[in-house]
């Protein structure tokens, strides 16, 4: 299993400073010149024995320059490239200018638009990099559509031109690469919203930079690696060790949810499950699941049995909802709200108020939408910045901030953050964000803390999607409780 977890992401601002901080190396090769060789290098493996043909696409910007040495180095290694010049020659850096004075050095020619006739086995783009700030339309957003029409690989240098570095938005447009090199570091746009859709298979060139001791990240990713916030097993052990779960949820008609809550929490590893359902007419048991154990919400209140508590799910709005939460937000133990837990908090002032009072531990697993009324914002501004919206999450309620979605970003209140890349569109289905709460409550009652078994969750829950997806259950017709299991399994095989 990869591990890519802890890998640096940094937003464009700060891979600005690193590009200063480096510029200042007395006696390193500038970093267009590294860059253009490591993207070269990929090229041509991805070229392969018989690739021959290149189509090069430059842009006005240093990104362009970047193209330019790709160019060239392809070039002195006898590929037939052409290459596409959409910019002034005379507005580029100093830096740009040397690396297109390199291409026509070696006999390089530039067009204003792509050959007729090309069939390139390779595009290469550098149109537009991490600079890019405004919509790309007109002539740019037409060589766009026509490159996106063509078969065959594209390479996209640093990113995938037209997405926003920082939020993986589409600017008016973009290329869809089927692979990216990205330098110095990973970018956010890269793996959330639609930079995923867009960016391809994603490799890091750090050009021989250790950003770390340079500049201190904010983000990094998720990955494998987060699942040791769960211990191995003593053999010395008991059910009181691995804490215990109380969900209150699950409304008339909405009792699955909280069902599969509570089945997530308990085949992830807490000691005792209890259900708390809200419904009129629960259920004497789980019949599927008898290990779960069925009180009344109150119950779990007051009887001071519970290590941690999952709110929200299908627990509905009404006033006994309402009423049972501000309790639950007074209890003196971990807390992870979602779904309807969230949309009473986002209609009430006393709970928006108390819930950051809490001295114990709270998450907040919202998608877009849900997050969008905690902030009093709309959808779209949400994900017009996932990273700014889910850090401003968790500072204005001093909670561990799950955003979920393409890119699901878990944010800490002193504005850390995690991306995580696990996960597949057949996760787009009823239950889901149930059994995530669920994973999440299980590790905090085993003893992880509120942030850890935030990333680990969101991470598993992912990596047991693709895992079914990769043995052929998916991505279409996945369902919550494939998960559950999957998602088992993964834990079990990483902590032993």
């Amino acid at each position: 299993m990869r591990d890519d977890s802890d890998q640096p992401v940094y937003l464009t601002e700060d891979i600005r400073a690193l590009e200063r901080i480096a510029a200042l190396r007395a006696g390193a090769p500038p970093l267009m010149q590294l860059a253009g060789l490591a993207a070269a290098e990929y090229a041509r493996e991805l070229l392969g024995e018989y690739g021959r043909n290149v189509l090069v696409l430059a842009g006005p910007g240093n990104n362009g320059g970047d193209a330019f040495e790709v160019a060239a180095q392809l070039k002195r290694w006898f590929y037939r490239v052409e290459l596409v010049f959409a910019g002034d020659e005379h507005q580029l850096s100093e830096d740009a200018l040397g690396a297109l004075r390199k291409w026509r050095a070696c006999g390089g020619n530039t067009y204003a638009a792509p050959p007729a006739a090309l069939r390139p086995d390779l595009v290469v783009d550098g149109l537009f990099g991490i600079g890019l700030a405004r919509a790309l339309e007109g002539g740019y957003a037409e060589l766009i559509a026509g490159i996106n029409r063509l078969p065959g690989s594209k390479l996209a240098l640093d990113i995938a031109s037209g997405i926003n570095a920082d939020t993986g938005a589409v600017m008016g447009t973009a290329l869809r690469a089927t692979h990216c090199i990205t330098f110095i570091a990973l970018k956010p746009g890269l793996l959330t919203l639609d930079g995923p859709d867009h960016c391809g298979e994603i490799r890091v060139a750090d050009l021989g930079l250790d950003v770390g001791p340079m500049l201190a990240n904010k983000g990094a990713t998720t990955g494998p690696a987060l699942l040791q916030c769960v211990q191995p097993r003593p053999r010395n052990f008991h059910k009181g060790n691995a804490g215990s779960v109380g969900v209150l949820g699950g409304a008339y008609g909405m009792v699955g949810a909280a069902v599969l809550t509570g089945r997530a929490a308990l085949k992830l590893g807490a000691g005792k499950v209890f259900l708390g359902l809200l419904t009129d007419q629960p259920p004497d048991l789980d019949y599927a699941q008898p290990e779960l154990m069925l009180r009344a919400p109150r119950e779990l209140l007051e009887a001071g049995m519970i290590t941690v508590f999952a709110a929200g799910p299908g627990m509905g709005t009404v006033k006994s909802a309402e009423q049972l939460l501000r309790e639950v937000l007074d209890a003196d133990v971990p807390l992870v709200l979602d779904a309807d837990a969230l949309n009473l908090i986002a209609a009430s002032k006393t709970l928006q108020t108390r819930l950051p009072k809490r001295a114990a531990p709270s998450v907040l697993t919202p998608h877009p939408a849900e997050a969008a009324r905690l902030l009093g914002c709309a959808t779209a501004e949400v994900q017009a910045d996932r990273v700014k919206a889910a850090i401003e999450l968790a500072q204005r309620y001093r909670a561990i901030a799950v955003l979920k979605g393409n890119g699901s970003i878990i944010a800490s209140p002193d504005a850390t953050w995690l991306i995580n890349a696990s996960g597949n569109p057949g996760m787009a289905s009823a239950g889901m964000g149930d059994v995530l709460t669920g994973m999440i409550a299980s590790l905090i009652a085993q003893g992880a803390t509120a942030r850890a078994a935030s990333a680990a969750a969101v991470w598993l829950h992912g990596a047991a999607a693709d895992a079914l997806a990769q043995d052929g259950k998916g991505s279409i017709g996945i369902s919550a409780s494939e998960v559950i299991d999957e998602a088992r399994a993964l834990l079990n095989k990483t902590i032993s």
